[in-house]
């Protein structure tokens, strides 16, 4: 009896659905695509999984043009010459926060592209944990079985 039931509750498992996961690798330097794409996107999906009873796993891997979205400071690098970034700024960290505590995203910042902008780990967003480069990132999500989405110009 024992063994028809470990039969049957392995049985089950295979059957039962996982919740989704998606690793977004994110390399925008357009506001506009970031907008949609990361701060209404994400919510959007978190959403439509929720009203299906599932939880999305998302992370996002941040490289190529896309690290002034979370920068304390934007002006201090090669940002100043973009004033709707920088007018966006203070607002952008409220939303990236908000993503991060209310929907469970995991952002993970792109080491190697760090060093190469002289960006300091002091100098982004709490929260934002890095990885050794993007490509690690990238491969270690999808080996844990996280669907990929790229966000690019």
């Amino acid at each position: 009896m024992k063994k028809l039931f470990l039969v049957l509750l392995t049985a089950l498992s295979l059957f039962a659905e996982a919740n989704p996961k998606v690793v977004i690798d994110l390399t925008t330097g357009d506001m506009h695509t970031f907008e949609q794409k990361i701060l209404k996107g994400i919510v959007a999906h978190k959403t439509y999984f929720e009203n299906q009873l599932k939880e999305l796993d998302v992370a996002v891997v941040i490289h190529g043009n896309a690290y002034k979205f979370f920068l304390k400071e934007p002006a201090r690098y090669d940002f100043a010459k973009e004033p709707e970034l920088l007018k966006a700024a203070p607002e952008l960290a409220k939303r990236i926060a908000a993503l991060a505590e209310t929907y469970d995203v995991t952002f993970l910042m792109c080491q190697a592209g760090m060093t190469k902008k002289k960006i300091d780990a002091k100098d982004i967003y709490p929260g934002i944990a890095t990885v050794l480069n993007a490509g690690v990132g990238l491969i270690e999500k999808q080996n844990e079985g996280y669907a990929y989405l790229p966000v690019g110009d």
